[in-house]
């Protein structure tokens, strides 16, 4: 089953926990409108970042990272959904709707980069019709570095790419999708 396969952590080097909760969505839940894609077509879609509050960090944190992922779009590498980089360490919260195009809601420092729809913010979750669950990770990632230093148009996979060594601790919430 597709749900079981393509962790996108699972070759990366273990981290330490921590916590991540959200008043928007839950862990192992379905995504309701706010977040599901209208700008893709889906029906009551908005669109909109989720809250998310973490706790927990590791010692040593001095920014964070933001990504959402789809693992289960049939792209042969994923989707990206939102990418947000260089929140401050004393940042623990990203209010809903935060993932807005342009980022007038994120923490002064903060840098989004284009998703896969190729614009800078939050893209809902929008599988293909008939195409089975999708699942969707909203991961917020503690670095061990204040700025990451890679430019404004990068992907994300290449923010990805350059966390891997600054990575000290990650908190995850997983949730589905399908139609």
């Amino acid at each position: 089953m597709r749900i079981e396969q393509n962790n996108p952590f699972a070759r990366l080097p273990e981290v330490a926990s921590f916590n991540v909760t959200s008043s928007d969505i839950l862990e192992n839940s379905v995504l309701s409108a706010p977040q599901l894609s209208g700008k893709f077509g889906v029906e009551g879609g908005q669109d909109i970042s989720p809250e998310l509050k973490w706790s927990g960090a590791p010692e040593g944190t001095k920014s964070y990272a933001v990504t959402v992922y789809d693992p289960d779009a049939p792209t042969g590498s994923g989707f990206w959904h939102w990418s947000v980089f260089n929140i401050p360490a004393d940042v623990t919260e990203l209010a809903t709707g935060a993932g807005s195009e342009g980022g007038a809601y994120l923490p002064p420092g903060a840098t989004q980069l284009n998703n896969d729809a190729s614009f800078a913010g939050f893209i809902g979750a929008a599988p293909p019709i008939g195409d089975g669950p999708h699942r969707y990770y909203f991961v917020v990632h503690a670095l061990d570095v204040d700025d990451i230093h890679i430019p404004a148009d990068s992907t994300p996979a290449f923010l990805g790419f350059n966390m891997l060594t600054h990575t000290l601790g990650r908190a995850v919430i997983v949730v589905t999708f399908e139609r």
